[in-house]
């Protein structure tokens, strides 16, 4: 089957995900990685929603995340303030974020373009986006790619990925072993380079090459040794997406 840019990212993001695993979600794009990981290879995935929904067994995509659905056949129907806490006891493997911007070191910007004082745009801020980061084991980035939103500097920190390099995290009183993992674009995957921190190449969506992906981004990129191309989307995992995950195309239905 052909698929889309959407498509794709969506079962990369979920390919990520590994059974018997914890993941904190919110609406959109993570809501469907996880819905379509769990109805494939993960099916004992726990899903967590902020507003308190723990290990639910989504019937359909919800609106929000206090969508009734997030507590459908849930274990544990609870409160923002005891997700987080999870969180914060190391109980979280992974959690997916985005933003307006990201640099090299998977540091996330959602807060204001431009100065901080008189920004050009105001932007929604961190929300539950810094405590995530902070405290879950792997952050899954999942954003559209172009020069504009992968920066060198950011204009305003609002999430942490790794700072400014190795130790920087530990140095700032954050868990050992957590940050970012992976960035998932309309072009390509990252991973994060052990020695320097910095993002990378991991894998070339097909069809796209090397020199597009370097020419949508605003700093210096080095790829993996190999260079990996993307797994495409299998026709069963895209049945499942359009049938049981988002029949409506409240997802599936954006432009990638």
């Amino acid at each position: 089957m052909p698929f889309s840019a959407m498509e794709l990212m969506i079962c990369c993001a979920a390919r990520e995900l590994d059974d018997g695993k914890t993941v904190a979600v919110g609406t959109g794009l993570p809501c469907a990685a996880a819905m379509l990981a769990q109805r494939t290879h993960a099916p004992n995935l726990v899903i967590m929603f902020e507003a308190g929904g723990v290990a639910p067994l989504l019937p359909t995509m919800p609106v929000s995340v206090g969508d009734s659905t997030t507590f459908h056949k849930a274990v544990l129907a609870t409160s923002m303030a005891d997700v987080m806490q999870f969180c914060q006891r190391g109980m979280v493997d992974y959690t997916f974020l985005s933003g307006a911007q990201i640099d090299p070191f998977g540091n996330l910007n959602s807060t204001v373009i431009g100065p901080h004082d008189k920004p050009k745009v105001r932007l929604p801020g961190s929300g539950g986006a810094n405590d995530l980061a902070s405290f879950c084991w792997k952050t899954l980035i999942v954003m559209k790619h172009d020069a504009k939103k992968f920066v060198e500097k950011l204009d305003f920190l609002t999430t942490p990925g790794y700072l400014t390099g190795p130790g920087a995290r530990e140095a700032a009183g954050l868990p050992a072993n957590t940050g970012p993992h992976r960035v998932i674009t309309d072009l390509c995957v990252f991973d994060f380079a052990p020695d320097t921190k910095r993002m990378r190449v991991k894998s070339l969506h097909p069809g796209k090459t090397l020199e597009q992906v370097k020419a949508a981004t605003g700093f210096a990129l080095d790829a993996c040794d190999p260079l990996g191309t993307t797994v495409e989307p299998n026709d069963e995992q895209l049945r499942i997406l359009r049938t049981e995950v988002d029949p409506g195309k409240y997802i599936l239905g954006r432009a990638g």
